[in-house]
């Protein structure tokens, strides 16, 4: 469904009097304030944001140090967005249903031969990441294969061609690799490339000038990434041979761009409303539990708000996008390292200056002592290697053990390691967050282990404060 320019143009501009209100000067100095601690605190080298506040956009600024080939990152630079991608490529879908070229209760087999389960996996499934389909890249870092290009097609062949994770629709569980096979029978049904399609059909009409594949999106005059073992020296990442995010978030765009498509969210503009509202609706497991999670996008309540939301990671880069459907406010964050949880700690930042919370979140109590060995052992440079994955021996090579060991080190033995939140599976992995308290410092802990009481170590990442 078209409409007319002028039309969009009155949609995407549209706002209430009561929200649309300007950053102001004491605000701006808060909002200023915050960014530069944070990325001082956390070594993390840049961050580009946008605030979107009663359907207009009133902020776009960026901090810090984009790249070695550019020492003062600016708005307009393309940051990579990675699964903040999977909302587009939900939404080609939907507009090709809209075309009666698809419905989304199709089962993956019309499409696409040779997918384990094809014949019982609905598209939307692929969407809502209740697939069962086994997530390819679960890491928070890159294993050997992503050294070398591949192909979507080489994707499926070794990852969507496992036995699945569970039986489809009975179970949660993250996956890349679902929206791997969503793009390519976007592409198979459309006739022509995934990222032609969302060029022509929303992001040329909704003036998202910004947008590349992140595989272009490499060189002197983009944006680059970086990563850090543990409190250890900051370090250029070496991005993902090219075809490694394809749908699942291959997309680099400005904190602007994206914000005109959080504000076309709000407005229900341009893309027909069912669609909007389709993506936004929340799946509900078999057994009845809500997901929390639509078509590529979250649907929760944050600090006693609804917000519609998605993060993404890719080599050197995490960024947030968080809209508040309410309020017409969005808020974009983008950051170039995936060491840190800057980016998360400036959007909660930035909507406590710009929507003041109205209740605190719990804070989880139990200590950790499931993680304390492989953690004592790093910080004191005797790891024993039986304890990890193949995958996790690779990360591990003796420059990045050196690092987390001489940073850990001289913190002594941390006072307490406690789980943050519940465990979650993804990528045939348990993962739980952890906090590691020292008397004058806290440190993040990310921990992916095999299911099983003897389960591998697959990722064990510290990020700084």
């Amino acid at each position: 469904m078209m409409r007319p320019a002028f039309a969009l143009l009155a949609l995407l501009t549209c706002t209430s009097p009561a929200y649309a209100q300007a950053i102001s000067p004491a605000e701006q100095a808060r909002i200023d304030k915050l960014v530069t601690e944070t990325l001082d605190k956390t070594k993390t080298p840049s961050a580009s944001v946008a605030i979107v506040r009663g359907g207009q956009l009133v902020l776009a600024k960026a901090y810090g140090k984009a790249a070695e080939t550019i020492p003062a990152a600016t708005p307009a630079l393309p940051y990579q967005i990675a699964s903040n991608s999977k909302q587009f490529t939900a939404m080609a879908l939907l507009l090709l249903e809209d075309e009666g070229k698809l419905y989304l209760d199709d089962k993956v087999s019309k499409y696409l031969p040779g997918i384990s389960g094809g014949d019982r996996i609905a598209l939307r499934q692929l969407l809502n990441h209740t697939s069962g389909l086994q997530d390819y890249w679960p890491q928070d870092y890159s294993f050997p294969a992503m050294a070398r290009p591949t192909t979507p097609q080489q994707i499926l062949d070794v990852w969507a061609k496992k036995p699945l994770d569970y039986a489809p629709g009975t179970k949660w569980q993250y996956s890349n690799t679902g929206y791997v096979v969503a793009g390519m029978i976007v592409e198979k049904v459309a006739g022509e490339p995934l990222f032609s399609f969302l060029q022509k059909r929303i992001f040329q009409p909704l003036g998202m000038t910004s947008v590349v594949d992140m595989d272009k999106a490499i060189g002197p005059n983009f944006p680059q990434g970086y990563g850090r073992a543990a409190l250890g020296p900051v370090r250029v990442e070496t991005p993902a041979a090219p075809g490694w995010l394809y749908a699942a978030g291959e997309l680099s765009m400005t904190p602007t761009d994206l914000a005109k498509w959080d504000i076309a969210r709000m407005n229900r503009a341009y893309i027909p409303a069912d669609d909007w509202d389709e993506q936004e609706r929340t799946v509900r497991l078999a057994d009845g539990e809500d997901s929390n999670y639509g078509l590529g996008v979250r649907n929760t309540v944050r600090d006693g708000r609804r917000v519609i939301s998605h993060s993404g990671e890719s080599a050197g880069f995490l960024s947030l996008n968080s809209v508040y459907p309410e309020s017409k406010s969005a808020i974009i964050v983008m950051t170039n390292t995936w060491s840190s949880g800057a980016y998360s700690q400036i959007s909660r930042g930035l909507a406590e200056i710009i929507l003041p919370p109205t209740s605190a979140d719990p804070v989880p109590a139990a200590q950790a002592a499931t993680v304390r060995t492989v953690y004592n052992q790093l910080r004191s440079g005797m790891l024993d290697r039986k304890l990890l994955t193949a995958n996790a021996n690779y990360y591990f090579t003796p420059t990045v053990a050196a690092d987390v060991r001489s940073s850990l080190s001289p913190l002594g033995a941390p006072v307490s390691i406690e789980p943050d939140g519940s465990s979650t599976l993804r990528g045939g992995f348990v993962i739980q967050g952890y906090t590691v308290k020292y008397p004058n410092r806290t440190l993040d802990l990310s921990v992916f282990m095999e299911p099983g009481a003897n389960g591998r170590v697959e990722q064990f990442l510290v990020r700084g404060e």
